[in-house]
Formats: C-alpha cells, structure tokens, sequence
C-alpha cells in the first residue's frame, strides 16, 4: 500500500551527479516504495535543485534500519564536530 507521505525541507549544501556537482537546495523525504532497492518500503531521499531540472537530483532508497542508522551516525558525527570546534 502506498503511504503518500512526503517532507520536504530546504537544504543548502552541494550534491554530485552525473555531470558533477551542484547546489542543493531541497530535500524530499518519503516513506513509500521505491523505485530501485529491493524492499517493499523505504525511506527515500531525493536531493534536488529544481532551477537546474532532473540532472540536478541524488536519490537515495534506504530500508527502515539502514535509515534510522544513518540519523544515528549524523547525529553523532555533529555532536563529535560540534565538540571538537568548541
């Protein structure tokens, strides 16, 4: 079953495609089917800038576990950062 759901959030940071880097100025986060990954759900994360069109977009497709992880090591990787440069 389709669970539509969908956040976006402005970003600002660069992002690398097929033609090289970009700016980054959204991401879209969902927790649905994907597209690629072998799972019946994911958390999907496209990284885009609409200006520059689809060549200007990272996706990624992360089982549940895999997702909560990562929101694991970025939280410990800010807090490591943010200690190191107090």
């Amino acid at each position: 079953m389709c669970t539509n759901i969908v956040e976006n959030v402005v970003i600002n940071g660069s992002g690398k495609g097929s033609k090289g880097w970009f700016e980054l100025t959204q991401a879209n986060v969902s927790f649905d089917h994907p597209f690629s990954a072998q799972l019946e759900n994911a958390l999907n994360i496209d990284f885009v800038n609409k200006k520059l069109g689809m060549d200007a977009r990272v996706a990624v497709e992360l089982s549940e576990e895999s997702a909560v992880a990562l929101i694991g090591a970025i939280n410990t990787a800010l807090e490591r950062g943010r200690a190191a440069l107090s």
